[in-house]
C-alpha cells in the first residue's frame, strides 16, 4: 500500500472488512501510474474525507456488508463523500447504493433509488437447454448504449464486452436513466448504475481483463 502526503491527491479504497481489497488495489495502482494520483486502502474515516475519489468494494451478503460499514464507523463519511466526490461501487458495494435489498430485508444507503432482488430462475432454461445456475458466476456481456447515451466510464469499451460476475442478487433502479449498463441472465438487469458523481457495477472490473482496467482508468479521469 502506498502512502499519501497531504498535498498528494489520492483514491481511497474503503476498508470496512468486506471487500476483495488487494486485487482492486493492484488494478487501480496499475492504471494510476503516471496520473499523479496515489491509491490507498484505508479503514480511517479521515482518509475517506480527504480523498479525491472513493472506491467502495463489497462481497458476501449485503446485510453483513451494511452492518460492517456501520460498525466500522465509515458509513457517515462515505455518505458525505458521496455528496460530491466521484465514487465507484463494486459488486455488493454497488448494491448498497440502492434503497433496499431482498437479501435479509436490508436497508441500503438510498443514494440511488431502487431495489436489489434475488434471481428467480428455478424453472428457467438457457438457450442450450441447461438450467441457469445461481449464483451467476463467470463472464457475461454488458450492453450500455441501447438508448444512445453512453456513460463516460464506458469510453473506449466496446458495447457487448465481457465482464466477470459473481452474484445471486441483481439491481433494479427505480429510474431507468440510472441504469447505465445491462446484462441478460434469465432476464435483463442492471449491470451498472449511475447518478451524478456515483457509478457502480455488479461485475468485478479488477477481474475483467483490459475492459475492466479501462473502466478504472476512466474513473481516475472522470470529472462529473
Amino acid at each position: 500500500m502506498s502512502s499519501s502526503s497531504k498535498s498528494a491527491p489520492f483514491v481511497a479504497i474503503v476498508d470496512y472488512g468486506m471487500g476483495n481489497l488487494r486485487s482492486v488495489y493492484n488494478a487501480l495502482s496499475f492504471v494510476a501510474q503516471g496520473s499523479g494520483l496515489d491509491v490507498k486502502i484505508t479503514n480511517k474515516p479521515a482518509d475517506v474525507a480527504n480523498a479525491d475519489r472513493i472506491l467502495l468494494p463489497g462481497q458476501g451478503a449485503m446485510g453483513d456488508c451494511v452492518a460492517e460499514l456501520n460498525r466500522s464507523g465509515m458509513r457517515d463519511v462515505v455518505l458525505r463523500a458521496a455528496e460530491s466526490k466521484p465514487l465507484f461501487g463494486i459488486c455488493v458495494g454497488m448494491q448498497m447504493l440502492l434503497s433496499h435489498s431482498e437479501e435479509n430485508d436490508t436497508q441500503g444507503l438510498n443514494l440511488i433509488p431502487g431495489s436489489v432482488r434475488k434471481f428467480q430462475l428455478q424453472d428457467a432454461l438457457q438457450a442450450d437447454g441447461s438450467r441457469f445456475k445461481v449464483p451467476q458466476m463467470g463472464w457475461n456481456t454488458v450492453h450500455y448504449s441501447a438508448d444512445g447515451v453512453v456513460h463516460p466510464l464506458f469510453n473506449g469499451v466496446a458495447d457487448g464486452s465481457h465482464f466477470y460476475f459473481v452474484h445471486s442478487f441483481f439491481a433494479a433502479t427505480q429510474t431507468p436513466a440510472h441504469c447505465a449498463g445491462q446484462t441478460h441472465y434469465g432476464d435483463w438487469f442492471c449491470a451498472a448504475i449511475a447518478r451524478d458523481n456515483l457509478f457502480a457495477t455488479q461485475f468485478h472490473p479488477e477481474k475483467s481483463a483490459d475492459q475492466g482496467l479501462t473502466l478504472y482508468k476512466n474513473f481516475l479521469n472522470w470529472n462529473p
